[in-house]
């Protein structure tokens, strides 16, 4: 544990009670809010009412018998300019600011702050933007009933809003702090704030040193296990997070604070409230048995498969399945996880309905397959083998998006310009080499419109149904758009690549599995033609044994999921 960390005092202040003499060191700019800034924290204070409200941290260094401001200039100038007003415009009636502000090298400002002299406006950057913030304050309160809204505001400075009070001790390094704060853009977070709240000097146990110790230590290595993105992943679909540490998921779980809410520090107030009722032991405590659950559901492997699964397909949230956990057995939790995951595949009518062409149908038809792809490494014997969940959803800082391609297409959708009618006559062209090596008029027609400075789309068309011709079984078109002739592959703006028949899909996979790309193992099965008998296999192409073996595996794996059974097709090839 650094030598600063016990040096923090950390609570939350209502605005009027805020005192003492706040320095403004030169490392720092003038003030700068603008018109938008000002309006947009008394709109906040005026339409929040009495209910709690509270205003980001104001980060100070104590100085002897002044308060070194580092961070929440902005914020505390406008709440003094905003108290200069009021107590201007109700004749002396409501209190001044009971704070002041120095600068180190702006005496000017410090005096102008005073006075609020707009004649003086244009005679500095300084003086123009504190009068620009007068003018709007002035402004904002003439929009109103004057007379109660200034008592009101008053009111909630006095009784509902407050600021976070973040005090580093004398020996902080304030312009690193700054730097981090300011500069870099880095602001505090609720994690950091909470974890200040067990490691302040001044916590009202008077934690001994000892325990703050062990629980910096172990703040640490929760930290350090969540960026393991096996674990993280199979946590959570966020890949760019809003969270700068990964333990604000555990206290974002305590807190049961809602994906809706954009309050930056909800968190911390959650945590600053428990702090007032029970004990920081209890508190830390729960932080520790919540990570211990998540753990232990990473760690078996039945509950690793289905919670992974009902997160990564959004059916549910880390905090449902939490809250659903709680006072149950093991057994009775995986009784309700499979409850849940049922009705996530749970459709009103046939399965064998369900149409890639059906907006509606499209999600579905991903949540099974996504389903089908998780359960049936789950079934791999020895349990050794777990679904990869950091891999589907994350590569190189980006979330992984995966699309329903068809296996086998026979359509040219999104192919609208000839660089890719001629990228498909390309790709294809191998596999009719492979299948008809000896339909050279075909082959040679093919390499022609291939060279050609400009091709037609009717010449492209042509020839793009000839190939598809061979390249298919003859049979019943109504399975293209099925379950049947579906995969989940990672999205692709190669549109001749997507609108390829099954030969140039399955060359494309296994280059793609070659270069250690991660590809869902039922895909990889339906590519390689795992899943078709050898007697009916047809390397090339992906025809009606193909379907009803894939179709087969899946009402197999999910058997225990699915209402109903996925029927199979009953058309003859």
């Amino acid at each position: 544990m650094n030598s600063t960390d016990t040096d923090i005092k950390l609570e939350t202040k209502l605005v009027g009670s805020i005192e003492g003499d706040f320095f403004i060191p030169s490392y720092q700019r003038g003030y700068r809010w603008g018109t938008d800034e000002v309006n947009r924290l008394l709109d906040d204070v005026y339409t929040n009412g009495t209910k709690n409200y509270c205003l980001q941290p104001i980060v100070v260094r104590k100085d002897r018998e002044r308060y070194e401001l580092i961070d929440g200039q902005q914020r505390l100038t406008t709440l003094y300019l905003i108290y200069r007003y009021m107590h201007s415009s109700s004749g002396g009636f409501l209190d001044e600011p009971k704070f002041s502000l120095k600068y180190e090298t702006r005496e000017k400002s410090e005096d102008f702050l005073s006075s609020i002299d707009v004649n003086r406006k244009e005679e500095n950057i300084d003086f123009w933007f504190i009068c620009n913030a007068y003018e709007t304050i002035e402004k904002w309160f003439t929009c109103k009933d004057k007379k109660s809204t200034l008592t009101n505001i008053n009111k909630f400075f006095d009784e509902n809003v407050k600021i976070i009070w973040y005090e580093v001790g004398e020996n902080e390094d304030a312009v690193a702090l700054f730097t981090r704060l300011n500069i870099g853009k880095i602001p505090l977070t609720s994690a950091e704030l909470v974890k200040a709240m067990f490691l302040s000097r001044e916590n009202d146990e008077s934690m001994e040193t000892e325990k703050q110790e062990e629980i910096a230590l172990q703040w640490d290595t929760i930290e350090k296990e969540l960026h393991n993105d096996s674990l993280w992943y199979f946590l959570t679909n966020h890949v760019n997070l809003n969270y700068q540490t990964r333990i604000d998921l555990i206290l974002d779980l305590i807190a049961n604070k809602p994906s809706i809410i954009k309050d930056k520090y909800y968190t911390f107030f959650f945590f600053d409230e428990l702090k007032k009722n029970g004990s920081l032991d209890d508190i830390w405590k729960s932080i520790q048995h919540t990570f211990l659950i998540l753990k232990d559901w990473y760690e078996n492997h039945d509950l690793y498969h289905k919670i992974g699964y009902l997160i990564a397909s959004g059916a549910n949230t880390l905090i449902d399945i939490l809250g659903l956990s709680q006072g149950k057995t093991k057994s009775e939790f995986k009784a309700e996880l499979n409850k849940y995951i049922r009705n996530s595949i749970k459709i009103n009518s046939n399965y064998a309905d369900l149409s890639y062409e059906k907006t509606t149908d499209y999600a579905k038809i991903s949540r099974l397959l996504l389903l089908f792809n998780v359960e049936s490494v789950c079934q791999i014997d020895g349990q050794t083998q777990r679904f990869p969940f950091n891999q589907f959803k994350y590569k190189n800082s980006d979330r992984v998006m995966w699309s329903l391609e068809h296996i086998h297409a026979q359509q040219s959708e999104g192919m609208q310009k000839q660089e890719q009618w001629k990228e498909w006559l390309k790709l294809h062209l191998a596999s009719v080499e492979a299948v008809d090596k000896n339909n050279t008029n075909l082959i040679e027609e093919m390499q022609r419109a291939i060279d050609k400075p400009k091709l037609e789309r009717d010449e492209f068309e042509s020839i793009q149904e000839k190939v598809i011709g061979i390249l298919s079984l003859q049979g019943n078109r109504e399975y293209l758009h099925s379950i049947a002739n579906l995969a989940l592959l990672n999205t692709s703006n190669n549109a001749a690549l997507n609108n390829s028949t099954f030969d140039v899909k399955r060359n494309s996979i296994v280059d793609m599995d070659k270069a250690g790309q991660y590809i869902p193992f039922c895909t990889k099965m339906v590519f390689l033609k795992y899943y078709t008998p050898s007697a009916k296999n047809q390397l090339h192409f992906w025809g009606q044994p193909d379907r009803i073996a894939y179709i087969e595996n899946i009402n197999r794996v999910l058997d225990e999921y699915l209402s109903e059974k996925i029927a199979v097709e009953k058309e003859t090839e």
